[in-house]
């Protein structure tokens, strides 16, 4: 009776150990389960809550050393007016209220960035002397923004195309009326600019009535060394 009454307890107590470990194994795994939902949701909401880098003007990529970050964008039609930014700092714009019907020119010194001047002509109304003028008094080694908005050609003559193509530009001589274009060069420089887009005016074509699409540009102006 003893010995049936030891094994009847001696398997009772190995039963109840077997079931301790059984729940202490399955008790761990959910553990280490939730644990490794807690840190996958973790690392998820992380991920999602990293913003992506900002860039000076909202450019798509960073720019090199001694190099300038610009971003600029035409007009649209006759109602909403270009605008420029520089080194993260706006330059020209509908808010800042320095733009205008025509061509809009924004002077920037090519070794430090800073900004010189900025003028607007209308190129419909008014009188390209005073452009040609303000073109002929440019520094070298001065870099030229210019936007196009409304109409910007219609008044331009052989000398004031002369002018803005030796600042680089390769569109000015077939500039047109309506047509949207953007540039940046520089006085002084000895090739023509890789910054220049122009889309013409074509009814066919055309975003707006009797305009086309906005034009924008992004990219790094080198600064001038001695």
């Amino acid at each position: 009776m003893r010995v049936a009454g030891f094994v009847k307890l001696s398997v009772v107590v190995v039963g109840f150990v077997l079931a301790l470990y059984v729940v202490s194994q399955v008790f761990e795994f959910k553990m280490d389960a939730s644990l490794g939902n807690i840190f996958a949701r973790s690392a998820v909401s992380h991920s999602h809550s990293t913003k992506p880098p900002k860039y000076k003007c909202g450019l798509s990529k960073p720019c090199p050393e001694k190099h300038f970050a610009f971003k600029m964008t035409s007009g649209a039609a006759s109602v909403v007016g270009p605008k420029m930014c520089l080194e993260d700092n706006m330059l020209m714009s509908g808010v800042k209220n320095n733009v205008g019907r025509g061509l809009n020119l924004a002077l920037v010194n090519g070794k430090t960035g800073e900004l010189m001047d900025t003028k607007f002509y209308d190129m419909w109304g008014g009188d390209v002397k005073p452009l040609i003028e303000f073109l002929k008094t440019i520094q070298d080694g001065t870099v030229v923004l210019i936007a196009s908005f409304d109409d910007s050609a219609t008044k331009l003559n052989d000398e004031a195309r002369k002018l803005l193509g030796e600042l680089g530009s390769t569109s000015i001589a077939t500039l047109g009326f309506r047509d949207n274009w953007i540039f940046v060069g520089g006085k002084g420089i000895k090739t023509k600019s890789p910054f220049e887009q122009h889309i013409k005016n074509n009814k066919d074509t055309n975003k707006y009535e009797g305009w086309p699409e906005v034009l924008e540009m992004e990219g790094c102006i080198p600064e001038k060394s001695d």
